[in-house]
């Protein structure tokens, strides 16, 4: 062991493990690692171990993670250990002491350090990458890969990850990219793990507990399901009361307690604070109640009543929280601070406490195998059963942690042992280029420099791999074909005397399937593109729908006649408002339309027809009842779709072929296997056209935003190279999902006669993405941001048209719902009415949400304030800030 790693080594309370050691030693002499290791195996030793080194060496160390409240812990760690003035913070919306020797950042700040050429990269010696398997998320995930890229390479990278199945292929790419990189992999917890089962109130191991290896599910488990399965199951599962008192019972708490949603967080929450649960004694309670009213102190005393914060805090009195993201920061802050502490003995928790806060606690329990992955009800993959239960067991604390899964009559014991015994998942890349990657990488690299690094990415890496994979399928299909062809052969031999004299029965039978295929795709195809027309032709005809035009709308046995009474806002989904005949109001959307309904004439209308009312309604009745307004005889609820020539002429081809006169029987007897043929020799193309695509598919996507770029200015061509334009050097500035779109808006100069609240609003709606559509469509509050917003979503569809042109992803749709409230935030309004504006609006946001969109809109506005180049404009988004950075939004833990 070195002087330093030995020094290092003794200034800790517990001794090193094996591959802790192994990490350093590699560290310590210049080469990068990544540490591979389960929850709570005590990766972080190594990443501070990093920073203790740059210190020693006079250099500097960023420690980088995935999200804010990872950061400011590790910050608060570093500060309480090195002082105040050698740490730094940088998080997006927070700044503290920047120019630190150790500073802890968000990844975006350190991928936007790079592409500015900050001077505080100087002196930088390490870098270290928090939970770095955060490579695979979706929408963030690239950042990780364009820092690993784009670091100078005499910089160290520590990566620090959760167990992934495929470390070594990850490992191996850090050292193509980066130079000599340890890949140090461990499955050993330093504090064991029990599987348990919770039939009604009672725990059974998982596994038989007189195995020693691979044991088998335990058969008095299985004994109780089965009895259980034959009474009633009503009673499948118990009370959270019950359960929590089980757990007590053996003494395993503290627990997490994880539910996938929001509302059953809270639900347990309220049904335990129905039951009169208590878990703390009276000086825990005392002492929970002065750190929550010092935690609470700055926040104003209408906003707390909003909160509902006399249950919040009877409940923590009590020894029970909630956890999720829908809380205001403060309160989860005050809950992470409560249990570390000791003091909360049951947590009711979303993932979201899975990802990288220390908040460890003896027993984690599952209710349910299942959760929402904000599309689709999805089992729960290995990966995030092992990151989920990774939380049981406290280092130091406790001997063993314990993992324990609610038995439903639903739940398979079977699943439960395979998410249990398996512990790793795949690390799989989402890089891809981007609007502002783009200009950042060609502001500083030509082309081809800039085409060759992005092949280097692990996208890439990984294409190249799985050409070896597809590579051997089509081994094996090939065989598959060969068997196929044989006994097609044999078939064909049978039936050949019904057949007639056909010299090559097998080929032209063949040819007969293709075309049969080729003739079924064809007209599912058309069919889909019928349905897309017809829904952009009812598109149109709703968003010119005009007030007091009466309409036709397909009906089962006559058309159904309406007047518009509000015609629709948004032209990208049009809800025009209207009365119908018979009497019925409401807003009418494209969904409903199989076919697009009929303007047929005007109908004069007072003023405020939209307002609910039975007069509105019945002067409508009466004036459809005293005017015919041309109604149609017939109007199809389903629009026939006339076939295409391809269509026709496939279906001609078929007729003509020879095998088409075969009898019937014998022709479709044939059919199966020669189908099969058609399939595995379509499947073997398919492949062969993947591997010769695979390995630039990512350049073609960078050829393809280069052309978007320097169609619409912000590239131009110079001796044959794209040159980044003025315009192009203000989109590098803007990180955003939708740079391109704010790009064109300030370019257009849209935005400029804003005020401060209605910048906020137009900010929101390029920033806000909706959990829950309420589909409410109020007006917005000033004349001038429902003329912006117009403009914008005018200019969103012309971006997503040459998007479509240039075949890339279309950049998101635009969502109002939280513009009116930000709008009302930023002009003063309190707490209580903006989330009531924010409802109104078809947005269901909690206090948290709110919180966490307002900070999302400040940090667009300080992009917006940094690249404008219209004064009035830098000063309103400035304002925005100042208006918006108030009350709850302030709170930072």
């Amino acid at each position: 062991m070195s002087s330093f790693l030995a020094e290092f080594s003794q200034s800790l309370s517990f001794p090193l493990d094996h591959f802790q050691k192994d990490a350093c030693r590699h560290i310590e002499s210049g080469e990068g690692v990544l540490l591979c290791a389960p929850t709570g195996a005590g990766k972080t030793i190594v990443g501070e171990f990093a920073v203790a080194l740059a210190l020693s060496q006079g250099t500097k160390c960023f420690y980088t993670t995935p999200i804010k409240a990872l950061s400011n812990q590790k910050f608060h760690d570093f500060q309480e250990h090195y002082g105040p003035e050698t740490v730094g913070l940088l998080t997006g919306d927070v700044t503290v002491n920047p120019d630190a020797d150790i500073v802890v950042m968000t990844t975006e700040v350190l991928r936007n350090m790079i592409y500015s050429q900050s001077l505080r990269l100087d002196r930088l010696s390490h870098v270290v990458m928090d939970e770095i398997h955060y490579l695979a998320d979706r929408s963030r995930g690239p950042v990780w890969e364009e820092i690993i890229l784009n670091l100078p390479a005499d910089i160290s990278i520590i990566g620090l990850s959760a167990t992934v199945s495929n470390s070594e292929e990850f490992g191996r790419w850090l050292s193509e990219v980066r130079g000599d990189t340890a890949v140090i992999v461990t499955e050993h917890r330093p504090v064991p793990l029990n599987q348990w089962m919770m039939v009604g109130s009672t725990l059974y191991p998982l596994f038989d507990p007189s195995y020693d290896t691979k044991p088998p599910l335990n058969p008095k488990l299985l004994t109780a399901i089965e009895r259980r399965e034959q009474r009633s199951q009503r009673r499948a599962i118990i009370g959270r009361p019950q359960a929590i008192d089980s757990l007590q019972k053996r003494s395993m708490l503290p627990a997490i307690f994880f539910i996938f949603s929001r509302s059953g967080c809270g639900a347990a929450l309220h049904q335990c604070l129905r039951s009169h649960l208590t878990l703390t004694t009276q000086e825990e309670a005392e002492e929970i109640g002065r750190l929550v009213d010092t935690g609470v102190a700055d926040i104003p005393i209408e906003d707390l009543e909003v909160l509902d914060f006399p249950r919040w805090r009877a409940a923590l009195t009590r020894g029970c929280a909630a956890h999720h993201a829908g809380m205001l920061p403060a309160f989860r802050h005050i809950v992470e601070e409560l249990f570390s502490r000791g003091l909360l003995k049951v947590v009711f928790a979303t993932e979201t406490l899975a990802l990288g806060i220390n908040m460890p606690a003896r027993t984690v329990v599952l209710e349910r195998l299942i959760k929402f992955n904000g599309e689709a009800h999805v089992d729960l993959t290995p990966g995030e059963y092992t990151q989920l239960t990774g939380r049981a067991g406290r280092r130091g604390i406790d001997q063993v942690g314990h993992a324990v899964v609610h038995w439903a009559p639903t739940l398979d014991p079977e699943a439960v042992a395979g998410l249990a015994s398996t512990r790793t998942y795949p690390l799989n890349s989402t890089f891809t280029p981007g609007y502002n990657m783009t200009v950042n990488l060609l502001s500083t690299r030509s082309y081809e420099d800039s085409i060759s690094l992005i092949e280097q990415s692990f996208a890439q890496f990984q294409a190249h791999g799985s050409i070896v994979g597809d590579a051997r399928s089509i081994t094996r299909l090939e065989e598959q074909l060969s068997g196929l062809e044989h006994q097609l052969d044999q078939e064909l031999e049978q039936r050949r005397p019904a057949l007639g004299p056909e010299d090559d029965a097998a080929n032209l039978l063949v040819e007969y399937m293709k075309i049969r295929r080729d003739l079924t795709e064809a007209e599912k195809d058309h069919r889909r593109r019928g349905v897309m027309e017809r829904e952009k032709e009812v598109r149109a005809v709703l968003a010119r729908l005009g007030y007091g035009e009466v309409i036709a709308m397909p009906g089962k046995k006559r058309p159904v006649m309406a007047v518009v009474v509000k015609p629709a806002q948004r032209p990208q989904d049009p809800r025009p408002m209207v009365i119908t005949e018979t009497g019925w109001c409401g807003r009418i959307k494209v969904a409903e339309f199989a076919n697009p309904p009929v303007a047929v004439g005007q109908m004069k209308l007072p003023r405020g027809m939209a307002q609910p009312g039975r007069k509105n309604t019945r002067y409508v009745m009466d004036n459809f009842r005293r005017h015919s307004y041309g109604r149609p005889k017939k109007l199809r609820q389903r629009a026939r779709i006339k076939p295409s020539s391809k269509i026709i002429d496939l279906r001609q081809q078929l007729r003509d072929h020879p095998v088409h006169q075969w009898p019937a029987n014998d022709r479709e007897y044939l059919a199966r296997t020669a189908a099969r043929v058609v399939e595995t020799r379509t499947e073997i193309s398919r492949r062969k056209r993947r591997i010769s695509g695979a390995t630039d598919t990512l350049a073609r996507t960078f050829e393809q935003i280069t052309a978007l770029l320097t169609e619409l200015g912000y590239l131009t061509i110079q001796d044959g190279q794209p040159v980044v334009t003025e315009e192009g050097q203000r989109l590098a500035q803007l990180h955003h999902p939708a740079d391109l779109l704010i790009a064109q808006c300030l370019r257009s100069g849209i935005w400029d006669n804003l005020d401060p609240a209605e910048l906020a609003g137009i900010a929101a709606l390029c920033t806000f993405e909706n959990r829950q559509d309420l589909s409410s469509d109020t007006e917005v509050p000033t004349e001038a941001l429902a003329t912006a917003m117009n403009a914008t979503e005018s200019l969103w569809s012309e971006l997503i048209n040459s998007e479509q042109r240039h075949h890339l992803d279309m950049t998101r749709l635009l969502e109002p719902g939280f513009s009116t409230a930000i709008h009302q935030w930023t002009a003063g309004a309190p707490l209580d009415y903006c989330l009531a504006a924010a409802h109104a609006s078809g947005a269901e946001l909690s206090p948290g949400d709110f919180v966490r969109w307002c900070r999302q809109v400040v940090d667009l506005l300080r992009q917006i304030e940094n690249t404008s180049t219209y004064e009035p404009l830098q000063l309103h988004a400035r304002q925005a800030i100042q208006a918006i950075q108030r009350g709850v939004v302030t709170l930072d833990p």
